[in-house]
């Protein structure tokens, strides 16, 4: 069990978007990581601001959290990323300043 942070969703908000961010990505064979914790490590890194390589350990690994982070960053049906479509519906919003390239 890993220690909690002020960015994390609740598991319940958390089951209203697993199928959106299931389906972002082939199955190709059976998932080892908890996809909560890696929705909750990309959120941690966007709303902190942190580097990828300073996630807290408490996460799983920072590169297979970026890894889901670029495959979500993907457009979804509607054209927006599938990212932004599961923080909305979970009720959450980017803050345009974290978000600029």
């Amino acid at each position: 069990m890993r220690e909690s942070y002020p960015s994390d969703v609740s598991r319940i908000q958390f089951e209203k978007i697993r199928s959106i961010l299931e389906g972002a990505r082939k199955k190709t064979r059976p998932r080892k990581l908890d996809l909560y914790d890696v929705f909750c490590g990309v959120l941690y890194v966007t709303r902190t601001g942190c580097q990828w390589r300073m996630l807290p350990r408490d996460y799983p690994k920072w590169s297979s959290v970026y890894a889901y982070f670029r495959i979500w960053e993907g457009a979804g049906e509607s054209g927006e990323s599938i990212f932004d479509t599961a923080l909305k519906k979970a009720g959450w919003q980017r803050e345009k300043k974290e978000w600029q390239k």
